[in-house]
């Protein structure tokens, strides 16, 4: 194998069109990783953020662009266990994946779910992940219970939409467009919300004979923040997992303490390795059984190939998309 490889490098940092591909030395996997050739990469919102100079990544993390792919196993470290040379897997990653070759922890590796492509594959690692630990996990979701999924039409809230759904749970979610709204239904939303002409509180009143939903995910903030307050039920949970509107807002916080409301929220990527191991254990358990029974499968929007990641971030930030983007590197 050539030691050579190509990526996506944005160093320094800037608008969509700082992308370029570039030629690096393959890396060598550490004591507890393999390496994967990728066959295909995912493009994420922290993607975008990192490339803008708002989201650097943490110290011991590649200082490229790409936190998902899929792959075969090329090479592994010399304290893995359970994974050999030739294995196809998808993998949360840290940092790296818009490239040919990636190092990822072999505990953050998962087999590809029977009947899947390596395209669908590689579309679950970041949303199935963060959906997973912070709806379930964070946000205690019940069968029964009511959930609101802010942006809806996105990869996490389809796979939230879809993922809340067949755990048993109602769930309303919000949108910009009627081919979004209707990516929501199609996804298990009861209810699906434009946040353009309607006001979300108002829906979940109606919709809840007034008691509010059990749990609202949401990646907005902003001045979404005192309106989840209000839109929530008695012991309800709040679970911020991005800022797309800022994380700053001036709050009446009188409903945590009438209600009795829990307000929490995480990021996936600063979290220790073993949290992220636990996390990819639960998903094996309980949720790569209904991928492989051809449920609560990713949504794919449209693929690029990786020299063109350029206009792949340029839709992420226009928000036309819904679902997933992807890069396609060695399909």
């Amino acid at each position: 194998m050539s030691r050579k490889m190509l990526l996506i490098d944005h160093r320094p940092g800037g608008g969509a069109d700082c992308l370029r591909v570039a030629e690096v030395g393959i890396p060598t996997p550490a004591a507890d990783e393999v390496l994967i050739r990728v066959a295909y990469a995912g493009v994420n919102r922290p993607d975008v953020l990192q490339r803008s100079g708002s989201y650097p990544p943490p110290a011991d993390a590649s200082p490229y662009l790409g936190l998902e792919v899929s792959g075969e196993v090329v090479a592994v470290g010399t304290a893995v266990q359970g994974l050999q040379v030739g294995a196809q897997v998808c993998a949360l990653t840290p940092g790296g994946g818009y490239a040919e070759y990636c190092c990822a922890p072999a505990a953050h590796c998962l087999p590809i779910p029977d009947g899947l492509s390596l395209l669908q594959a590689a579309a679950l690692p970041e949303n199935y992940f963060t959906v997973w630990t912070n709806l379930f996990e964070r946000g205690h979701l019940q069968t029964g219970e009511t959930v609101l999924v802010h942006g809806g039409s996105s990869g996490i809230g389809l796979t939230a939409i879809q993922l809340a759904s067949q755990f048993g749970a109602q769930v309303l979610a919000t949108a910009g467009s009627e081919t979004k709204l209707q990516a929501c239904r199609n996804a298990g939303a009861s209810r699906a919300i434009n946040y353009r002409e309607e006001d979300f509180t108002a829906v979940v009143r109606a919709q809840t004979e007034g008691k509010g939903v059990n749990v609202i995910l949401d990646m907005v903030g902003g001045g979404y923040i005192q309106r989840n307050l209000d839109a929530l039920a008695v012991e309800g949970r709040l679970v911020q997992i991005a800022f797309l509107e800022g994380s700053q807002a001036q709050l009446d916080v009188m409903p945590i303490m009438l209600k009795r409301l829990t307000f929490t929220g995480s990021t996936l990527r600063a979290r220790p390795k073993a949290e992220k191991a636990a996390i990819a254990d639960a998903l094996q358990a309980h949720v790569w059984p209904l991928l492989s029974a051809g449920r609560c499968l990713p949504v794919i929007h449209c693929t690029f190939p990786l020299h063109e990641a350029a206009q792949a971030h340029a839709l992420m930030e226009s928000s036309r998309h819904i679902g997933k983007i992807m890069l396609e590197i060695n399909p």
